[in-house]
């Protein structure tokens, strides 16, 4: 009940909406599939609770009075919103529509991110996904602040407040230019990196693959010449490309081809990256529901794939 002691049971609308276009409570009753004294009562009784008589009952009908018509007038527009509304919040919780926001670290050029995204646009495309870049620390932020639903980062540690799951890995490949002495080779150790000048971006994910690189040269005692470039990742593999050093990437990027560039993969186990997908457990957006389940579906699917292989 409302504070004027109202019902919010929308039902008796619905026989007096059904009554007008038959012009008959009988009519209506079979229209609705129900008795026509349920209907004529129920008419009644919202007539006496609003306090106005919507119809003039007559042998052989029903017609709307003055303020039957006023009342209609103004109610049926409101009615048309509140399907509306419904509709719309039906789909979304079928997950026909809304909006999955989404921080991503690495390219989209190829591998099994441009496939998630690709096939689930596929199949739910009333759903928006919405792609941003950025690095790990803003993304993170971003997700805990609810401007992203999920974000893609490469490793798979725990992350506080955040559910995190592995869905697919990548080797990591040394980028140089095609002229290169090494860039003939199947494959590349860290070894063969030490004496090398290393560029990298100094927008995202630049500080990450700086942090990378000194960690795994520093196996073999030696301090690696690594100079930042103001630059787009892209920009900087056509940097790479005309031989101003060299780099190192995803695996994605070998989906891409740049003028002049090689790309070599590294051979240690230590450099096939997981990459997880994160998300907050408290975030309800079921779209977002939707593309999680979808998501570790296709990860299993892959990695079943791959085991046949």
């Amino acid at each position: 009940m409302t504070e004027d002691g109202l019902s919010f049971d929308l039902r008796p609308l619905r026989y007096v909406l059904a009554a007008h276009d038959e012009l008959s409570f009988s009519r209506a009753a079979r229209v609705l599939g129900m008795r026509v004294s349920t209907i004529s009562r129920n008419v009644r009784s919202f007539e006496d609770e609003i306090g106005v008589s919507l119809f003039e009952r007559t042998t052989s009908g029903v017609r709307l009075t003055d303020a039957g018509r006023r009342f209609l007038g103004e109610i049926v527009p409101a009615l048309q919103m509140i399907e509306s509304a419904l509709q719309h919040a039906g789909a979304a919780g079928r997950v026909e529509e809304g909006t999955v926001r989404i921080g991503i670290i690495t390219t989209l050029a190829g591998g099994f991110l441009r496939d998630l995204i690709t096939s689930f646009r596929q199949a739910f495309d009333g759903v928006h996904l919405a792609v941003v870049d950025g690095g790990r620390r803003e993304h993170l932020r971003a997700l805990r602040s609810r401007e992203l639903d999920m974000v893609f980062l490469t490793g798979n540690d725990q992350i506080g407040g955040c559910d995190v799951f592995e869905l697919w890995r990548e080797r990591v490949h040394v980028a140089l230019a095609a002229d290169h002495p090494f860039a003939g080779k199947d494959a590349l150790d860290w070894s063969h990196l030490r004496d090398e000048q290393f560029i990298i971006s100094t927008h995202d994910p630049g500080p990450e693959v700086h942090d990378y690189i000194i960690r795994r040269i520093a196996d073999y005692s030696t301090y690696p010449s690594i100079a930042y470039r103001p630059v787009i990742q892209e920009t900087l593999m056509h940097m790479v490309a005309i031989g101003e050093g060299i780099t190192v990437v995803s695996e994605g990027w070998t989906s891409m081809a740049f003028p002049g560039l090689a790309l070599v993969p590294l051979t240690a186990e230590e450099d096939i990256i997981p990459f997880s997908a994160i998300w907050s457990p408290d975030n309800d957006n079921p779209a977002l529901r939707r593309f999680i389940s979808f998501a570790k579906v296709l990860s299993s699917k892959r990695r079943d794939d791959l085991s046949d292989q």
